[in-house]
Order: C-alpha cells, then sequence, then structure tokens
C-alpha cells in the first residue's frame, strides 16, 4: 500500500490550464509536466507579488532564526519522507505518537514565525485568496525553479508537485472562505481579538490535524479502507508540502536571499493554500467517512 496521488481529471486540467493561460495547441499537447508548463506559461503577475514580497519584508521589525528554519527545513522534509511508510503502517498503535512526531518541525516553525510577527505581517501585505492572487500565484509558482528544486528536494516528483499546485489553482472558492481576519464580518460567534493571522491559522491547523491522527486512525481502524488511507496520507504529503514552502519563504527572510521577491511571495502563498486545502481534502478522507466509502461492515450487514 502507498499513498494515492490525485489523478488530474479532464475539467481539472482545463482549469489548470485556464489559469495558467495555457490555450490552444499548447493546452492539446501539454503532459503537464513542470518542465513542459515553465515553458508555455509567462508569469505576468511578478511585478505586483514582488510589491507585496517588498512590504513584507519591510514591515518585519524581529530577526528570524536562520538556523533554527534551516534545521527545521530539513526535519520536514525528512517526515516528507516518511509518508510511504506511514501509508504502508496503516493504522498506528493505541499508544502511537508517530504523527505528533511528524507535526514536531512544523509545530517548531509555527511558534517561531508567530513569535516574531511574521505571519502578522504577511497579512497585512498580503490580499485574500481572490482569484487575480490565486492565478498570479499559481503562475510564479510554476516559472520559478527556485520552487520546483526545493519540492524536489523535499521528496515530490513531477506529477506529486503538478497535483500540488493544481489543487490550489483551481479550488478558489474554498481558499475563499479563508478569510483575513481583518476581512471577517461583524457579528461572528467568537472573538476577532483572539483570532490569529490567516497564515498562521493554516499552519497552526495542519499540525493539529497532524498530530490527531495517532488518536483518529487508531479509533477509526474498522471504518478504513487501504483507499482512504491512502487518500490521507496524500493529503498529509501535500499539507507537509505546504509547510515546506513557508518555511522556505521564512528562511529567505532570515538570510538565505535565494529567491527574488516575486518568487518569496508564491512561495508563502502557495505554501498557505496547500496547507489550506490539505486540511479541507483529509477532513473528508479521514474525518467524514460516509457509508458508501467505509470499510463493509462485520457479518455484511
Amino acid at each position: 500500500m502507498t499513498y494515492e496521488t490525485p489523478q488530474i481529471d479532464h475539467e481539472e486540467r482545463r482549469q489548470f490550464l485556464k489559469v495558467l493561460g495555457i490555450a490552444g495547441a499548447a493546452a492539446a499537447g501539454s503532459e503537464l509536466t513542470m518542465s513542459e508548463l515553465r515553458n508555455a506559461v509567462e508569469s505576468d503577475g511578478a511585478a505586483e507579488l514582488a510589491a507585496m514580497g517588498q512590504a513584507i519584508r519591510a514591515d518585519l521589525s524581529a530577526d528570524l532564526d536562520a538556523a533554527l528554519i534551516e534545521a527545521e527545513l530539513a526535519n520536514i522534509g525528512a517526515q516528507i519522507d516518511r509518508v510511504p511508510a506511514l501509508t504502508a503502517m496503516g493504522v498506528p498503535a493505541a499508544d502511537s505518537t508517530v504523527y505528533q512526531e511528524v507535526a514536531t518541525p512544523v509545530w517548531r516553525v509555527y511558534d517561531h514565525l508567530a513569535e516574531a510577527d511574521f505571519f502578522a505581517a504577511a497579512e497585512a501585505n498580503l490580499p485574500a485568496f481572490t482569484t487575480d492572487h490565486i492565478e498570479s500565484t499559481a503562475r510564479e509558482l510554476v516559472t520559478a525553479e527556485p520552487l520546483a528544486a526545493a519540492l524536489t528536494d523535499a521528496g515530490f516528483d513531477e506529477a506529486e508537485m503538478t497535483a500540488l499546485i493544481s489543487n490550489v489553482a483551481t479550488n478558489r472558492g474554498q481558499l475563499a472562505r479563508w478569510m483575513p481576519t481583518k476581512e471577517i464580518p461583524d457579528g461572528v460567534e467568537f472573538d476577532l481579538e483572539h483570532v490569529a493571522p490567516l497564515h498562521q491559522r493554516a499552519m497552526g491547523g495542519v499540525a493539529l490535524w497532524i498530530e490527531d491522527l495517532d488518536t483518529r486512525l487508531w479509533q477509526m481502524e474498522y471504518l478504513l479502507t487501504d483507499d482512504l488511507i491512502e487518500r490521507g496520507m496524500w493529503d498529509v504529503k501535500s499539507m507537509l508540502g505546504g509547510a515546506n514552502l513557508v518555511s522556505l519563504a521564512a528562511r529567505d527572510v532570515a538570510g538565505a536571499a535565494d529567491l527574488t521577491d516575486s518568487q518569496f511571495t508564491a512561495a508563502l502563498t502557495a505554501g498557505t493554500a496547500s496547507m489550506i486545502m490539505g486540511q479541507e481534502d483529509l477532513t473528508n478522507d479521514l474525518y467524514r467517512i460516509t457509508d458508501d466509502v467505509r470499510a463493509p461492515r462485520a457479518g455484511g450487514d
């Protein structure tokens, strides 16, 4: 048993290529490999993304710990490498802490970036998940070789990278429900003073959902099929891939300076979107298990 990389169907392919601005013969002949997409896409929103990146950098008053972020980037990559073994393991033991271990480097990055007001600076200078912002981000992500190289180093092959980016580009409706704190309307039932910035909520949510799998998978063992577990493990990998991109952006601010300002913004936005979509997909795959997909009942009734 191995995790299942989602297949991009015809409609998703059409929407994905439309977002990237690929049409005509180029669209008909595209195999959706990163190299083909990179050659066909023009990153026409790079100037706007660059301005956002510059504003975030300028807003950060606290120093980021480059050594900590570098170490946790490597640790997140190590946890991504564990996904096939986690899939093969299936349901963990009752006293398992394996998923707490997977979430640990995400928590460490989260705590550091929250303390340094990195998330607050991101929310203050980035728009909500509008159509234009998602399209510009998707195009920049496809054309930015350093970001593709980072995902490759983290354990994503060509098909997985394409699936990751397509999931961001073609789910604007779901992403739009995740609002910046300042745009949450009045009258909600919770105190907005205690609502974290959007990007912080996304990364914290990843860590919480992943570490909960130690308990969730064991409790739901008799409902789970191999297919559900395989899909859920891809969701885990996509969340970790998003955390990797956000950590990469933070490392750049901390001193690496490997990314252009537009690439920095694309890494931060796409990473956050991947973390969000991974959470949305995980809840559907491993938490909201309906009778039509659950394992057969004992005795066949």
